[in-house]
């Protein structure tokens, strides 16, 4: 696969409570923003809220999965979350290649990411870097 400045991908998923509360088991996030609805219903938001990194991790699967694909290092990312992900939320993750860094040995690939709801609304942007698998 021959990648170049502007290619696309993306993924969908729609946020389910199992996955707020999976990704609090793995990772110990437990914050009641995310756990408890009568604490959440006190928060700005008045609901739980998915956590923001589970909007990166999409982002990763993209990278992971589809651009550049199997085989891809993340090296690095940065990332804002704009807007809260709320359960029942379809989030799209994007990643488009903005640069490329040769390295000699290796590529470094720097990537625009943004993940927006099933309305459009940006929730999460960034930036990452990763070093793209090799092909023959």
């Amino acid at each position: 696969m021959i990648i170049a400045i502007g290619d696309k991908a993306s993924m969908s998923k729609t946020v389910t409570e199992t996955d707020v509360y999976l990704f609090a088991g793995i990772t110990g996030d437990l914050n009641p923003a995310h756990t408890n609805e009568e604490f959440a219903k006190g928060t700005p938001f008045e609901t739980r809220i998915a956590h923001g990194m589970l909007s990166g991790g999409f982002i990763s699967a993209v990278l992971g999965m589809k651009l550049p694909g199997p085989g891809t290092i993340y090296l690095q990312q940065e990332l804002t979350f704009v807007k809260p992900v709320r359960i029942g939320d379809t989030i799209t993750a994007e990643v488009e290649v903005a640069d490329m860094i040769d390295k000699g040995k290796f590529v470094i690939l720097v990537l625009n990411t943004i993940c927006y709801n099933q309305d459009g609304v940006i929730v999460t942007e960034g930036k990452a870097k990763v070093n793209p698998p090799k092909h023959d």
